[in-house]
């Protein structure tokens, strides 16, 4: 009887063994040497715009020493998928995946590989090993509507938008008040081209707005064609996500930017410190993720100034966009004056405010 229990407590340990190397196995510790950083990009990273931005944070990945490998211009559909297990084949064990619609295609991998560590821009989903992040630009959005409202001589503000979506909804409405904070008789129109990166479809909208009176174009669009547009006809624009002076040197104001260095070199370093979570990121102004380039030498006296103020009231968490009151299109009151909206209704907005030209859907 003794010599059984041995037999049995001695299988027992073998297996308590095999589970601990398995998953010490499975747990290695990541360092420098062994991690290997990789991304999925919807655009070129030469596109001046969106993709352009996210290169910037790999690059500064790279500057830490670590290793890193991207895929260009992936459609939102299954070839987000074959991107992802392409980047794991070449060894990647950290993925960052940068569009909206690449949101369930990275969760569908990470949960079939555990062991790598996957993020995604934009979205709203998280596993063990996924986690999602974003920056607040529509705060530098609010920005760049007081130097569009400054600037705009007929008070007519025309936007190009990808698709009708919280992301972009949120942005026009930020956009949109800081406008009416320096001139509120001014309105917002908008069209929605229902993609993200086609610079063809974007002018042609960017031309459409133009074409009725509008005489300064915002974007929320990947590429400088709006701006282009709006040189051509005598306008001003803003531009998105990267300083791009140079596309439309006689239209260009300034841009909401993200600054992305500093999340994708805060998220590798958790994930080398053993601190790396799967859950929501989301920050702002004061956190450094998103800013307004500098203005150009096209925006009239006192744009500058104007702009300053509401910077520094955001960074200092005195001031938030989309504090009441603040009505729909039609008028209604949505929030009532002194509350301040919840990241959660920010997040999920599905309305216009008042002075916007343009339907949701």
């Amino acid at each position: 009887m003794k010599k059984v229990c041995m037999a049995i407590l001695a299988l027992c340990a073998a297996f308590v063994l095999a589970g601990c190397s398995k998953k010490e196995a499975g747990n290695k510790v990541l360092t420098k040497e062994n991690l290997k950083v990789g991304f999925v990009y919807i655009g070129s990273i030469n596109d001046e715009g969106y993709t352009q931005a996210h290169d910037k944070g790999r690059l500064a990945v790279e500057a830490m020493g670590i290793s890193t490998a991207y895929v260009e211009n992936v459609a939102e559909n299954s070839d987000c998928e074959k991107a992802i297990r392409d980047l794991i084949d070449q060894g990647c064990n950290m993925i960052f995946t940068t569009s909206f619609g690449f949101m369930d295609w990275t969760l569908k991998v990470a949960e079939e590989f555990p062991d790598v560590h996957f993020a995604h821009c934009s979205g709203y989903k998280q596993a063990v090993n996924m986690c999602s992040y974003f920056g607040k630009v529509y705060q530098a959005r609010y920005l760049a509507g007081i130097v569009a409202g400054m600037n705009s001589k007929s008070g007519k503000i025309g936007y190009v938008a990808a698709f009708p979506i919280p992301e972009c909804i949120r942005g026009i409405n930020a956009f949109t008040l800081g406008v009416q904070s320096v001139n509120p008789n001014a309105t917002v129109e908008v069209v929605w081209t229902r993609t993200w990166f086609d610079p063809a479809v974007e002018k042609q909208a960017a031309l459409e707005l133009l074409n009725r009176g509008c005489d300064l174009l915002e974007q929320h669009q990947d590429t400088t064609a709006p701006q282009i547009a709006a040189q051509e006809k005598g306008a001003l624009a803003i531009g998105y996500n990267v300083p791009t002076p140079n596309a439309a040197p006689k239209a260009y104001l300034t841009a909401p930017l993200f600054n992305w260095p500093v999340f994708y070199t805060a998220n590798v370093q958790a994930l080398l410190d053993g601190k790396w979570e799967g859950k929501a990121y989301w920050e702002g102004i004061d956190q450094g993720w998103v800013g307004l380039d500098a203005l150009s030498a096209l925006c009239v006296p006192g744009t500058q100034e104007a702009v300053d103020v509401a910077m520094e009231a955001m960074k200092a968490k005195t001031f938030e966009p989309f504090t009441g009151p603040l009505f729909d299109q039609d008028g209604t009151e949505k929030i009532p004056s002194g509350v301040m909206m919840t990241d959660d209704d920010i997040w999920n907005m599905s309305w216009f405010v008042k002075g916007v030209i343009g339907s949701t859907n």
